[in-house]
Parts: C-alpha cells; structure tokens; sequence
C-alpha cells in the first residue's frame, strides 16, 4: 500500500493507534479544539512556502476532522 502523507503516514500509526486520537485521549475538549484549529492555520500560512498543495490538503484534514467533531462537542459556551 503506497503511503498516504495526508490522511494516513505510515509514521503516524504505531502500535495500532493513530496518533491523532492518542493526542485527543491526552487532551481536554478544549485543548482538542484548539489542537485542530491550530493546524489548521499552519497549514494554510505554510502552504505558500513549503508543501503547496499537500499543505493545503493536510489543512483540509483537520478542518474535516474539526467539523466531524463539531456537533459531538457542542457550543464552545457549555
């Protein structure tokens, strides 16, 4: 299977988690929040400088990944 540098590096998957959902166990509701925010902004700052178009996916990823948890999570005032 050829590796997949946005939604899946071989790197990111060790020992049968991945590490995006080891970081979300780690950190609150919050953090998580700003976590994925976080990069979502340097990914799209960064785009123009390094990666071009793989930057602008990983952006997306975490933009998706912040919107699929959106509803779970609720109002940021709860």
């Amino acid at each position: 299977m050829k590796n997949d540098p946005v939604n899946s590096p071989d790197h990111y998957a060790i020992q049968g988690i991945e590490c995006i959902d080891y970081i979300e166990q780690q950190l609150s509701t919050s953090e998580f929040r700003g976590y994925l925010l976080g990069n979502v902004h340097k990914y799209l700052h960064r785009h123009k400088y390094k990666n071009e178009m793989e930057d602008l996916k990983k952006m997306e990823w975490y933009f998706n990944k912040y919107l699929a948890k959106y509803n779970e999570w609720g109002s940021e005032d709860e």
